[in-house]
C-alpha cells in the first residue's frame, strides 16, 4: 500500500484530501502505479513534488483512528482525480 508524501520530507506527514465539509481523508493506494498517476495529476496543478511511499495499511489506519482522520483505500479498480478545489493538507 502507498500514501503520498512530500518529496524529501517523508517525515512531514501524508497528503490528505480535505472535503468540503472540512473532514481530512487519507488516501491509501493499493498500487504504486495508481499513486504515481495521482501524483502526476497533482503536479499538473502545481502541487509540491511528492513521492509514493510504501506503508503497512494497518499502521496508516491505526494512525487515522488515533487522530480522528478518515481514510479510503483506493483499489486498482477505482478511478480518482484530485478535487477541483485547492484544498489539501498533510496529516
Amino acid at each position: 500500500m502507498y500514501i503520498l508524501t512530500l518529496k524529501d520530507a517523508d517525515e512531514e506527514g501524508a497528503y490528505a484530501v480535505e472535503t468540503q465539509a472540512g473532514d481530512k481523508v487519507l488516501q491509501i493506494f493499493e498500487d504504486e502505479d495508481d499513486a504515481e498517476r495521482y501524483i502526476g495529476l497533482l503536479e499538473a496543478d502545481n502541487f509540491p513534488a511528492m513521492n509514493a511511499t510504501e506503508i503497512e495499511a494497518e499502521q496508516a489506519i491505526a494512525a487515522c483512528d488515533r487522530f480522528g482522520y478518515n481514510y479510503v483505500i483506493i483499489t486498482s479498480e477505482d478511478f480518482v482525480i484530485p478535487p477541483n478545489f485547492k484544498s489539501y493538507d498533510f496529516i
